[in-house]
């Protein structure tokens, strides 16, 4: 199934039937199940489910930063600008990680070291990947802390994370990502600890940022309204697998599949001046430690019929880069 019509200069990222699974004492986690996906130069792709569906694993096995007593990539390829990455040494990909791909976590304070200063973080991070001098490392941390808004940056870039606000630390982990102008920004869930109106500025200036810097953007979010402000393209994620992926504005006029209706369904609407109570997925998630058959949402879909239950269901084309895994696919839209 092709999904873009896009020549293959303007593809930066390339995943292709990537399986994840973590190992337990007794059993296997399947966390993701054969998922493929393209990220083009410069854009923007929204990632979004609910929590455990696999966003973060995707992340985190692109960058090869899983856990490796307890985690694995058992197949597939992570091609960046043709390269496959689960083919590289660690050597070749700490190159990469933080340099040409970058990340941002959710929670700056896990993610930046309490003992080191923000400044020194940032100027490590330059070092290692340009080979800048010390001197030359920590007045570029300071103009980073400057590009992402911090006020006094001669002052801040001194600083310990448990001396900055929960937003500060976050824009200090976004200097830290882009002090390497990397190509491509993976941004996992970067606002869910702070409040509505930090979020906001947050996202306003990932947004602004890869507009000034042409970085392309992967942005991790169980949040539909970030999706709509912040993306271009946005795949659809349930228990490890992508069961749709388009246009954003395709996504929301034309919801293709039963889980993405029911998001859709669950996001609150206020126009009318009161809260209104949510519907609920009826059932639970599937156990992704015992291998699924047929469509992972069949036993919460009230769409579901025989076939449903029996056999996978493909991406397949519903429209101009507008793809589904449903079987029904045609019955659902507007349904």
């Amino acid at each position: 199934m092709q999904t873009h019509n896009t020549a293959r200069d303007d593809v930066l990222l390339d995943v292709r039937d990537l399986e994840t699974h973590f190992y337990g004492e007794e059993s296997v986690t399947r966390a993701l199940g054969g998922i493929s996906f393209q990220v083009m130069k410069g854009e923007t792709l929204g990632v979004v489910g609910e929590s455990g569906c696999g966003k973060s694993v995707t992340a985190l096995s692109i960058l090869r930063l899983l856990p490796m007593l307890t985690a694995r990539t058992v197949s597939g390829e992570v091609r960046f600008h043709g390269q496959d990455l689960l083919k590289l040494s660690e050597k070749e990909m700490r190159k990469i990680r933080g340099g040409k791909i970058a990340m941002i976590f959710q929670d700056p304070m896990t993610s930046l070291n309490p003992v080191y200063t923000v400044g020194h973080q940032i100027a490590e991070a330059v070092q290692i990947h340009t080979g800048a001098s010390r001197s030359a490392a920590m007045a570029k941390a300071e103009e980073m802390l400057r590009f992402v808004r911090i006020a006094d940056p001669e002052r801040r870039v001194n600083n310990y994370p448990f001396e900055m606000s929960g937003g500060m630390r976050q824009r200090a982990m976004i200097a830290m990502a882009l002090a390497c102008s990397p190509e491509l920004l993976i941004a996992d869930e970067p606002t869910t600890a702070l409040d509505v109106t930090i979020q906001a500025q947050i996202l306003r200036l990932i947004v602004d940022l890869k507009q000034r810097m042409g970085t392309a953007v992967v942005f991790i979010t169980h949040d539909l309204g970030v999706v709509a402000e912040t993306c271009q393209r946005v795949i659809v994620m349930y228990a490890g697998r992508i069961v749709e992926q388009a246009s954003v504005t395709d996504l929301f006029a034309r919801p293709s599949h039963p889980y993405t209706q029911a998001l859709m369904r669950s996001v609150p609407d206020r126009r009318h001046g009161r809260r209104l109570r949510l519907p609920e997925i009826p059932g639970i998630v599937p156990s992704l430690r015992k291998p699924i058959v047929g469509c992972s949402f069949a036993p919460r879909c009230p769409f579901a019929i025989d076939i449903c239950r029996e056999e996978t269901p493909v991406l397949d084309d519903v429209g101009p880069g507008h793809a589904a895994a449903c079987w029904r696919s045609k019955e659902v839209v507007g349904a």
